[in-house]
C-alpha cells in the first residue's frame, strides 16, 4: 500500500515498522509531528518530555532496558541534549536506539541557522540522512538494524523541507522485536572515568567498522549520466540538484553521511571532468573530502547561508538561475508578525512597555513578539529557559555599574518546565533582584498546543499529574509570588507597580490565562470562566484617538476615511484590553451595555 506521507510522517511510521517501543521528544519545530504522529500507535509508548536532554535520557534507559527506543528534536534541541549523547555514545545500546535532529535552514522558527552534521563527527556516531519520505521510513527501520549490529546510537538528520515535503511512501508491516535481556554490565555502562577510558578505545575501533559500512552502504549510490559534471550530495541539497541538472550530470547520493565514504567519493571523483559538493548548510562533506585531497568545488559556488533551493544551485553550478518575472513596487505589504487577537501576553506587555528605565529579557515562544510595534516591550532574547539567568546577570552588572535600570526577565510554562527552572534556581540562590515572569498561557503555544507538565495531560490527551507553576516557585525558595489575569490592565499595572517597589529582593510574577487558540478543558472553562463574546466600538463615542491602536491587537482597524476605530468581529475573542485602554469608553462587548 502507498500513501502520501511527510518526512515526519514517514519516520513516525518507519518506527512503527521497526518494532520501536519507547518514543519520547520535546515540541520543536520542524520535528513536532513525528511525535504527535507515533502517539496515534499504541504498540508504542510516546510521551512529551519536560525538555531534549530528558526526553534522550529516557530513550537511554529504555535501550538500556533492552527494546527499541527513540527521541526527536530541533538542532537547538541537540545543544540541550548533547550532555547525555556523548556519554551514551561511549557506552553503547542494548536495544537499538536512534534520534532524529531536525535542522532549519533559512531559520524558519528558529533563533540560529546550525548545521549539527558535525555533531555525528564530534559524538563518533553514525549518521543518516533522508532525501525524501520514502527515504525517512526505509532508514528509520535501517537505523536500528546498524544501532544494533555495530553497538551504537544513530543520528538521523533531517531539515525542513525533508520534514513538512509529502511524497508517495510505501508502507510495510511492524516488526515485533523481542526485547533484550537486562544484564548488568559496568565495564560498559557505569561511564566513571576508569570505564570511559576503556570504552573510549571500542568507539576508535567502532568508527573503523561504520567507514567500512559506509562505503557499501545501498543510502551510498552512484548514478551515472553525463560526466562532464559530478554531484556528490545528500538530503534535499540532492533533490535540488536533480531537478536542476537531470541526465546532465552524474550523481554520488550520501545517505550514510557519517562516516563518509571517502573511497566511494575518490572513485567516483575519477569518473567525471568536475566534482561539486552541494550541501545544506556548511562545508561538512567538502572538507573531509578536500581532506582526502579530492579536488571539488564546494561553498565556492554554493553559499552556506540560509536554505538552498534550485535556482541557488543552478547559479551556483551553471552561472545563471531560472528565468523570473520582476514583482512590481507596492504589491507586497509589509506584514510582520504579531500576538494573537485576545493572546494573554498582550496586556502583560503593553502595562510593561510603559516603563522606564527597564530592560526586559524574554526567551522562546510566542512571547519573543513582545519586542515588536507597538508593543516594544522586550529588549534581547537568549536561548530556551535562559531569560532568568541573563536577567540575573545583568541585574548585577547594572548594580555594579550604578546603572538605574531595573531587569524583567519573562519565560512561558512550557519554557519554564524545560530549563526555566534552574535559571529561576540561579535567581533564587544568589539573591538577584530580578523581576521574573512566566507566562502561563496553559499549553505549549508556539509550536502548536502541545500538552506540557502545567497542562494536566498527556500527548494522548489523557489527564496526568498537573505540575503547578506557582507551588514550584515557592519550593524554589521564592517567597515574593503572585499571579495575575495579564487581561485586566489594571491589576496587572498594580503587579507591577508591586514587583518595582521590591527593589532589592527576586519577585515572580505569574500571568494566568488560557491560550487564544487552546482546545479549552473543562477545567479551563470551570476555572476562567471564558467569554469570547467580540467586543464593538460606538462610532459616536469613538474620538479616534488611536489609543486602542497602540495595543497592537489585529483584531482593531483604523477607519482613515472616518477617522475611526474599527473592530473585525470575526477577529476578535472579547479579552477588553483595548476596552480597557480607551480614554472614552467607546468599546465595549457586543451586547453588553
Amino acid at each position: 500500500m502507498k500513501k502520501l506521507l511527510s518526512g515526519n510522517e514517514a519516520i513516525a511510521r518507519g518506527l512503527y515498522e521497526a518494532g520501536v517501543s519507547f518514543a519520547s521528544a520535546y515540541p520543536g519545530t520542524p520535528s513536532t509531528e513525528i511525535l504527535e504522529n507515533v502517539a496515534r500507535y499504541d504498540e508504542i509508548y510516546s510521551e512529551w518530555a519536560p525538555n531534549e536532554k530528558v526526553a534522550v535520557e529516557a530513550a537511554i534507559g529504555a535501550s538500556m532496558g533492552g527494546v527499541r527506543s527513540f527521541a526527536a528534536m530541533k538542532m537547538v534541541g541537540l545543544n540541550v541534549a548533547a550532555d547525555p549523547m556523548f556519554t551514551f555514545a561511549y557506552q553503547g545500546i542494548n536495544g537499538g536506539m536512534a534520534f532524529v535532529n531536525a535542522d532549519d535552514p533559512g531559520m524558519h522558527s528558529s533563533q540560529n541557522e546550525q548545521d549539527n552534521r558535525r555533531y555525528a563527527k564530534a559524538m563518533k556516531i553514525c549518521m543518516l540522512e533522508p532525501a525524501d519520505s520514502q527515504e525517512c521510513l526505509d532508514m528509520t527501520r535501517a537505523a536500528y538494524e546498524i544501532s544494533e549490529k555495530y553497538e551504537s546510537p544513530v543520528m538521523i538528520r533531517l531539515t525542513t523541507r525533508v520534514d513538512h515535503s509529502k511524497s508517495l511512501v510505501e508502507l510495510g508491516e511492524r516488526k515485533e522485536v523481542p526485547a533484550v535481556p537486562y544484564v548488568k554490565q559496568r565495564d560498559r555502562l557505569d561511564d566513571v572515568p576508569a570505564v570511559s577510558k576503556q570504552r573510549r578505545y571500542v568507539i576508535e575501533e567502532r568508527e573503523k567498522q561504520l567507514k567500512e559500512y559506509s562505503e557499501n552502504s545501498p543510502f551510498n549510490y552512484e548514478e551515472m549520466h553525463d560526466t562532464k559534471i559530478g554531484i556528490v550530495a545528500s538530503g534535499v541539497a540532492y533533490m535540488y540538484a536533480k531537478e536542476v541538472l537531470g541526465d546532465k550530470a552524474s550523481y554520488l547520493k550520501i545517505g550514510f553521511s557519517y562516516p563518509l565514504p571517502i573511497e566511494k567519493i575518490r572513485a567516483f571523483s575519477k569518473k567525471v571532468d568536475t566534482l561539486y559538493v552541494v550541501e545544506e548548510l556548511d562545508p561538512v562533506m567538502e572538507e573531509q573530502i578536500k581532506a582526502a585531497g579530492i579536488d571539488c568545488h564546494g561553498k565556492d559556488v554554493i553559499p552556506n547561508i540560509d536554505e538552498l533551493n534550485p535556482n541557488i544551485v543552478a547559479t551556483g553550478i551553471l552561472g545563471k538561475g531560472f528565468p523570473s518575472k520582476t514583482v512590481p513596487d507596492g504589491l507586497f505589504v509589509p506584514r510582520p508578525p504579531a500576538l494573537c487577537a485576545g493572546c494573554p501576553h498582550r496586556g502583560f506587555f503593553y502595562e510593561l512597555g510603559k516603563r522606564k528605565d527597564t530592560v526586559m529579557v524574554g526567551d522562546i515562544g510566542c512571547y519573543a513578539l513582545g519586542g515588536s510595534e507597538p508593543l516594544n516591550a522586550k529588549d534581547l532574547g537568549g536561548c530556551m529557559g535562559s531569560a532568568f539567568s541573563i536577567g540575573h546577570g545583568m541585574s548585577h552588572a547594572f548594580s555594579k555599574s550604578g546603572q538605574q535600570k531595573r531587569v524583567v526577565a519573562c519565560m512561558g510554562d512550557s519554557t519554564f518546565f524545560h530549563t526555566g527552572i534552574n535559571s529561576l534556581t540561579e535567581v533564587s540562590y544568589n539573591k538577584s533582584n530580578t523581576i521574573c515572569v512566566i507566562l502561563d498561557n496553559r499549553i505549549t503555544g508556539m509550536t502548536g498546543h502541545q500538552d506540557n507538565p502545567g497542562s494536566g495531560y498527556n500527548i494522548k490527551g489523557e489527564p496526568t499529574t498537573l505540575i503547578d507553576v506557582e507551588r514550584v516557585v515557592h519550593a524554589l525558595g521564592l517567597k515574593n509570588v503572585r499571579t495575575v489575569n495579564p487581561n485586566n490592565l489594571a491589576d496587572m499595572k498594580a503587579t507591577l507597580d508591586w514587583a518595582y517597589s521590591l527593589e532589592n529582593e527576586p519577585v515572580v510574577i505569574i500571568t494566568r490565562w488560557p491560550c487564544v487558540l487552546k482546545k479549552f478543558s473543562q477545567e479551563d472553562a470551570e476555572e476562567f470562566n471564558l467569554d469570547h463574546t467580540p467586543c464593538v466600538v460606538d462610532e459616536e463615542k469613538c474620538i479616534g484617538c488611536k489609543k486602542c491602536m497602540t495595543t497592537g491587537c489585529p483584531a482593531l482597524r483604523f477607519n482613515l476615511k472616518d477617522k475611526k476605530s474599527e473592530i473585525v468581529e470575526s477577529d476578535c475573542v472579547g479579552c477588553r484590553v483595548c476596552a480597557q485602554v480607551c480614554p472614552v469608553k467607546a468599546i465595549s462587548r457586543k451586547g453588553y451595555k
